[in-house]
């Protein structure tokens, strides 16, 4: 115990020193931000995830190109970030303070913003009132120094605090950027025989206003998908899948009501609740590409020999089933049991080269589509044509490719024509793109 209180009060007269040097460095104000955790234990998982929701809503809140600079220290003896920003000061403690005042999760922020004499600026300065106590409604800093309160008591409920805040704010902030991949998905312009922005594709039943309606209805559901991810944590990541198969299909009445019948996100629904769910199970320190992927691989083992068990061309009932049982190709379930090998060594990296390369997110996507056409089997390209068709298809994606990695719109243009013309959607690789969004977004 009296080490650990010696570590803290060292690691406080290095964030002294440590404000100091960017103070003198930068010669802007500073934002440092810790997390308020009574007791000598400063560091644990819900810690370290409250400690990642305050940094989300900073970055939020602040103005990116006013952020000079940012680092981070997670250690036992706790978090801390520093920020330095080209704002005024009271602008900055105003920001400060109303992050420190959202419940429940803003009572564990400590938050002090210093100005460029190193002066701390307080919530009075700005005609705030001073803090509350955790437990009652009496200043804190007076609790404090009368030790109103047992240690034990503030402990249970900062922990209390921290495990309903990190479970919503975490769930809600996996959501979103769920719901923002399927969105950007849909409108990234042109894609071949998919619904875009230009037209409907290969689709006569459906537009980008089905898609929309289908995203909105599938948001609650993608925080399901990461709540029940949050509550079996601790179990094995089987038992994490079981409990989403139900989510899932809850998921696709919920589409299938919000598109009058049209099946828009049936696939995503597997593909992104999955991720949602891993995404759930890590810390956010623990985001990851592989350590999500990897957790898909590990929740979904043996799915290929359950579902496909026994399957033959003349059991098969559904699309998958019967290009399973006639060409040996796994689908979603296969690249779901692998950790989706094609986002992973084809989209990630070529959305990545393509944003250095200064496209923007949506001429990236555009050519990260055709990758992954390229490079996967695409059963819904087989079950819209036949399998010699998509083989043929992808050779001819393939030598667009060479010629140009980020083929131009005009000869995407070209590409849709054509598959409009076949009747073509390939639907799982822009369900890949739409995950290949969705974990550059949350990494």
């Amino acid at each position: 115990m009296n080490r650990m209180i010696h570590e803290i009060l060292a690691a406080r007269e290095q964030r002294v020193r440590k404000q100091r040097e960017l103070l003198e460095k930068y010669q802007k104000p500073l934002l440092c931000f810790t997390m308020n955790i009574p007791g000598p234990d400063k560091y644990d998982r819900d810690v370290s995830i409250g400690f990642s929701v305050g940094n989300w809503l900073l970055t939020d809140a602040l103005p990116r190109q006013k952020v000079l600079h940012f680092s981070q220290i997670r250690e036992i003896t706790g978090c801390e970030a520093y920020y330095v920003v080209d704002l005024p000061v009271r602008q900055l403690k105003q920001i400060a303070v109303e992050l420190e005042d959202i419940d429940p999760i803003g009572r564990l922020f400590d938050m002090d913003v210093l100005d460029v004499d190193g002066k701390k600026i307080s919530r009075e300065d700005l005609g705030y009132p001073r803090r509350k106590c955790l437990l009652c409604d009496e200043d804190a800093v007076v609790c404090a120094r009368s030790r109103s309160h047992e240690l034990s008591q503030l402990q249970h409920r900062t922990g209390f605090l921290l495990y309903v805040a990190v479970r919503e704010e975490m769930c809600e902030y996996i959501a979103s950027r769920a719901y923002f991949a399927l969105n950007e998905e849909v409108s990234t312009t042109p894609k071949p025989g998919l619904v875009d922005r230009n037209n409907r594709g290969a689709h006569r039943d459906m537009g980008v206003k089905h898609f929309f309606a289908s995203a909105n209805a599938l948001r609650p559901f993608f925080f399901k998908f990461a709540e029940a991810g949050f509550l079996t944590r601790d179990d094995i990541p089987q038992e994490t899948f079981r409990q989403i198969r139900s989510i899932g299909m809850e998921a696709e009445k919920a589409m299938l009501s919000a598109t009058g019948g049209v099946n828009t996100h049936k696939g995503a629904i597997f593909s992104m609740g999955l991720c949602c769910a891993a995404a759930g199970r890590l810390a956010p320190e623990e985001w990851t590409t592989q350590s999500l992927l990897n957790e898909c691989a590990a929740m979904t083992k043996g799915i290929v020999a359950r579902d496909f068990a026994d399957i033959t061309a003349e059991t098969a009932k559904t699309p998958g089933e019967r290009i399973y049982a006639q060409h040996g190709i796994t689908g979603v379930r296969g690249q779901a049991e692998a950790g989706f090998p094609a986002v992973l060594e084809v989209g990630l990296p070529l959305l990545k080269e393509g944003l250095s390369k200064g496209l923007s997110l949506n001429d990236a996507g555009c050519a990260v589509l055709l990758h992954l056409l390229a490079n996967t089997d695409d059963t819904n390209l087989i079950h819209r044509s036949d399998r010699q068709t998509q083989l043929q298809v992808k050779a001819q994606v393939t030598e667009l490719l060479k010629e140009d990695p980020f083929p131009a719109s005009r000869q995407i243009e070209v590409l849709d024509a054509r598959f409009i013309d076949q009747n073509l959607s390939p639907g799982g690789s822009a369900d890949l793109l739409a995950l290949t969004y969705f974990l550059y977004l949350l990494t």
